[in-house]
C-alpha cells in the first residue's frame, strides 16, 4: 500500500510542480519535488505513528541522492574527468549514510554525513567556479587577441 500512495504522490506533485513552473522565475524538476516531497511525507507520516514500509522512502531518499549528485555534477563541467568521478565516489556514499541515519533517526550520523555532504560540494564546486572563471579569462584574452589582429 505504501508503494501505491508513494507513485500517486510522486505523479501528483510532479504534475503541480510542472504547473507552477509556468509561474515561477525559476524551474523545478517535477520529478524531483515529486520524489523529495513524497518521501519527506511518508517519514513525516513514520514519524507521527502511522505504518510506513520504510523501505519506500529508503528507495526514494536513494533517487534524490543520485539526483543531487547529478545537479552538482553540473556545476563541475570544466572540472577533469578524475575529479569528477571522485566528486562521485565522495557524494553518493555520504548521501546514502546520511538517507540512513535519517531512517534510523541518529541525528549525530546525519550530522556529520550531512557536513561531510556540504565540504565536499563546496570544495568540489568552488575549485570547479575558479577553474571555469580562469578558462573565461583566458578565452575573452584569446578573443580580443584574434579580433585584434
Amino acid at each position: 500500500m505504501t508503494l501505491t500512495i508513494a507513485i500517486v504522490s510522486i505523479l501528483a506533485i510532479a504534475a503541480v510542480a510542472w504547473l507552477m513552473n509556468r509561474f515561477m522565475p525559476f524551474a523545478v524538476c517535477p520529478i524531483c519535488a515529486g520524489v523529495f516531497l513524497t518521501w519527506v511525507g511518508l517519514m513525516s507520516a513514520h514519524v507521527m505513528g502511522y505504518q510506513v514500509d520504510l523501505v519506500v522512502p529508503a528507495l526514494l531518499m536513494g533517487g534524490s541522492v543520485v539526483g543531487i549528485m547529478y545537479q552538482l555534477e553540473k556545476k563541475l563541467q570544466n572540472v577533469s574527468p578524475g575529479r569528477t568521478l571522485l566528486f562521485k565516489i565522495l557524494f553518493i556514499p555520504a548521501g546514502f549514510v546520511a538517507a540512513y541515519g535519517l531512517l534510523e533517526r541518529s541525528w549525530t550520523i546525519l550530522t556529520l554525513a550531512v557536513v561531510f555532504l556540504f565540504l565536499v560540494s563546496l570544495a568540489f564546486t568552488a575549485s570547479g567556479r575558479t577553474r571555469n572563471s580562469h578558462e573565461e579569462t583566458v578565452g575573452s584574452i584569446e578573443k580580443k587577441m584574434e579580433d585584434c589582429c
